[in-house]
């Protein structure tokens, strides 16, 4: 059985298309991509499979089993910039929202959930933050608490939307080896990433897409100078003076 399965999956914004026609059998235990140009549709694609977004057509299954029914299985990280950041929470709390999907209909933490909380603002170096409002937080603090918001939650897939942008080159390589211990422990990783220069050293499977699904593969045979050029068109040669201005400088 594949840990989720995309059949024809269709999402359109005021009526135009943002993704089409979509089809993708992901396994267990991987690190993949999701890359592809400013407006590809590559947060659509997250948010459609988590069924954030409404499908025109398709079916998305998570382990056999509809979204709904597997919300405890899947941990999702969206962009710093959907986040109020200027809500009265502290750090504690936001992690704590992790174990929500666990606790009854109007019931507490238990010890148990605050030990979780506890351990995983560890592994993410914050606990001493733990007592911080969040609006107080650099924003390579603020993408490892979210990390943190997710491990919390035990999945076994987790979805994350550019989770590298804005943040140091530290708290980047922390990040990244918190997901690699998530692979090793056999969970799925679904990543939206911009920056192409580290796509082969990230990911084992690269989904290029430009509202279309343009390959889905090995990295090492997928992402190829003519799949990339067709993921990118116009816009990979912006980038690549971009990047070569960046390196004169």
């Amino acid at each position: 059985m594949d840990t989720i399965s995309v059949k024809n999956l269709t999402v359109t914004y005021n009526k135009k298309p943002a993704i089409k026609g979509i089809n993708l059998e992901i396994g267990e235990s991987s690190i993949i991509g999701i890359v592809g140009p400013n407006g590809a549709g590559k947060s659509t694609l997250l948010k459609g499979i988590l069924g954030l977004l409404p499908a025109d057509t398709g079916e998305v299954q998570i382990f056999g089993k509809s979204i709904k029914d597997s919300l405890k299985r899947v941990a999702y990280i969206p962009q710093k910039e959907q986040f109020d950041w200027d809500f009265p929470i502290n750090v504690s709390e936001v992690v704590m929202m992790g174990r929500y999907p666990y606790l009854s209909l109007f019931g507490s933490p238990k010890e148990s959930d605050k030990e979780i909380v506890n351990r995983v603002l560890e592994k993410v170096e914050m606990k001493k933050y733990a007592n911080t409002q969040i609006r107080n937080l650099s924003g390579g603090q603020q993408q490892r608490i979210f990390l943190a918001r997710a491990l919390a939650q035990e999945s076994d897939i987790y979805f994350l939307d550019e989770p590298f942008v804005g943040v140091d080159a530290k708290t980047e390589v922390a990040i990244f080896n918190l997901i690699k211990e998530l692979k090793s422990e056999g969970k799925t990783i679904m990543i939206v990433h911009h920056d192409l220069s580290k796509v082969k050293e990230y990911f084992d499977k690269v989904i290029l897409i430009n509202q279309i699904l343009v390959a889905f593969g090995n990295t090492s045979e997928v992402f190829t100078e003519e799949l990339i050029h067709k993921t990118y068109g116009g816009q990979l040669t912006i980038l690549q003076k971009a990047e070569q201005l960046l390196i004169d400088n």
